[in-house]
C-alpha cells in the first residue's frame, strides 16, 4: 500500500478529540488527590496521571505521521515545536508564580523558573526544580527532549521494514518492565523521579508512538477496533483499584509507576484505532465539532487547571465530603476550562501562528509520484 499523504492540522480529528479525554483524566486525578474524592469516579481516576503517558505516545504518533516524508528541515521542525509549546508555557509559569508569590506569599525558586522556561527542569531530581515554575509543566521538559531526538529517530526508523517497527515496539515494552524492576532498589523519591519524570525513561513511550505513527502512515491496521481499545483502557484503570487497595503507593510494585509505564501499549492501540477509523472515513464520537474544540483547548487546560485548583483551595479551603466536593469539582472544571479556551484563542493559537511565520520552510521539490500531495500544514 502506498504511503498516506501528509496530514493537515485536523486530518485525524478523533486524535484531537482524544486529547480532551486524556487531559480530563489528568484533571480528575488532581482534583481527587488535591481537593477531595468523589465515590466511584476518584477510584477510577486515582492513577489518572497516566494521561501524561497518553500524550507522550500521541506526540510520537502525530510527529511521525506528519513529518515522515515531508522533507522539513530540522531547524524548521524545532522552531515549529517551540512555537507550539513555549508561549503558553511562559504565560502559565508567570500565572503560577504570581499565585504563589502574591496570593499565597510563598517564595519561588528562580532556578526552578529558569529551568522550566529552558525546558530542562525534569532533568533535575529535586522536586523544587522539576515541580517549580508550574508543576503541571514538568512534562514539557520531556517533550522538549523528544523534539530534539525526533529527527534522529525518524532518520533511523522511517525507511525500515514493518518488522523492525514491530520489534522496536516489543523492545520498548520490555524496556519499561526492566526499568520498573531494575530501579526498584532506589530510594522512593529518587525512584519516582527516575521513572515518572526523567526524559530518558519517558522516551520509551515516545518511541512507541513514533513506530506506531510510521506503521499507520504505511497503511497498518491495528488488531483491535476503537470500541475494544477504549474498553481495554477503561478495564486497565479499573483493574488498578484492587491493586491500589492492596499495595501502598510508596512500594515499588504499587500501581503508581506501573500505571504510567505499562499503559503505553494500550494507549498506542487506542490512538491507532482512532486514527484508522478516521483514515477509513468512519465517523466517531471523538471527531465532532465540540470534541475538536475541546481537544484544541486541552494543552491550555492541562497547564492551567492546577493553578485554578490551587487558588480555589486557598480561597475556600477543601470542601466537606459528599455534595460539597462535587460542587467544588464542577466549579473548578468550568472555570479552568473557560480559562483554557481564553488562553488558546488569545495566546496559544495566535502566538504559534505568528512565530511559525517567522521561519518559512523552503519549498520542497516533489519526488516522483508526489505531485498531487497537499502542502505540509500540520502542527
Amino acid at each position: 500500500m502506498p504511503p498516506v499523504p501528509v496530514s493537515g492540522r485536523d486530518r485525524l480529528p478523533s486524535l484531537t478529540g482524544l486529547r480532551f479525554w486524556a487531559a480530563l483524566l489528568v484533571v480528575l486525578y488532581h482534583l481527587s488527590r488535591q481537593v477531595g474524592t468523589v465515590p466511584g469516579v476518584s477510584d477510577a481516576v486515582w492513577y489518572g496521571r497516566s494521561g501524561v503517558t497518553f500524550f507522550f505516545v500521541l506526540s510520537g504518533v502525530v510527529l511521525a505521521w506528519t513529518y515522515d516524508g515531508a522533507g522539513v528541515a530540522v531547524r524548521v521542525f524545532l522552531w515549529r515545536r517551540f512555537a507550539r509549546i513555549w508561549p503558553l508555557l511562559a504565560v502559565s509559569v508567570g500565572a503560577s508564580v504570581a499565585v504563589w508569590w502574591i496570593l499565597m506569599d510563598q517564595a519561588v525558586s528562580l532556578k526552578a523558573v529558569a529551568a522550566t522556561l529552558l525546558l530542562v527542569h525534569a532533568w533535575f531530581p529535586q522536586p523544587v526544580i522539576f515541580k517549580g515554575g508550574n508543576p503541571a509543566a514538568w512534562s514539557l521538559s520531556d517533550e522538549g527532549w523528544f523534539y530534539l531526538v525526533f529527527p534522529v529517530l525518524l532518520a533511523m526508523l522511517a525507511g525500515r521494514r514493518p518488522r523492525t517497527w514491530a520489534w522496536t515496539a516489543v523492545g520498548v515494552g520490555c524496556g519499561a518492565l526492566l526499568l520498573w524492576v531494575g530501579l526498584s532498589g532506589l530510594p522512593s523519591a529518587t525512584r519516582t523521579w527516575a521513572l515518572d519524570y526523567l526524559p530518558l525513561t519517558r522516551s520509551l513511550q515516545f518511541v512507541l508512538g513514533v513506530v506506531t505513527g510510521l506503521a499507520l502512515k504505511r497503511g497498518w491496521r491495528p488488531p483491535v477496533s476503537l470500541p475494544v481499545s477504549v474498553g481495554l483502557v477503561v478495564a486497565w484503570h479499573l483493574a488498578l483499584i484492587p491493586w491500589s487497595n492492596a499495595v501502598p503507593d510508596s512500594v515499588w510494585y504499587s500501581p503508581y509507576s506501573a500505571s504510567q509505564l505499562l499503559s503505553a501499549p494500550l494507549f498506542a492501540a487506542l490512538i491507532a484505532a482512532a486514527a484508522r477509523a478516521d483514515l477509513d472515513g468512519r465517523r466517531t464520537a471523538l471527531g465532532g465539532t465540540w470534541m475538536i474544540r475541546l481537544g484544541h483547548w486541552s494543552f491550555a487546560w492541562y497547564l492551567l487547571h492546577e493553578i485554578v485548583i490551587r487558588v480555589a483551595v486557598f480561597e475556600w479551603g477543601k470542601p466537606a465530603p459528599g455534595g460539597e466536593t462535587l460542587v467544588f469539582w464542577a466549579g473548578v472544571l468550568v472555570v479552568s476550562q473557560a480559562f483554557a479556551g481564553l488562553a488558546y484563542h488569545c495566546v496559544e493559537h495566535p502566538a504559534e501562528r505568528r512565530l511559525r511565520g517567522l521561519v518559512v520552510a523552503p519549498r520542497r521539490t516533489p519526488q516522483r509520484g508526489e505531485a498531487g500531495r497537499p502542502p505540509e500544514r500540520a502542527r
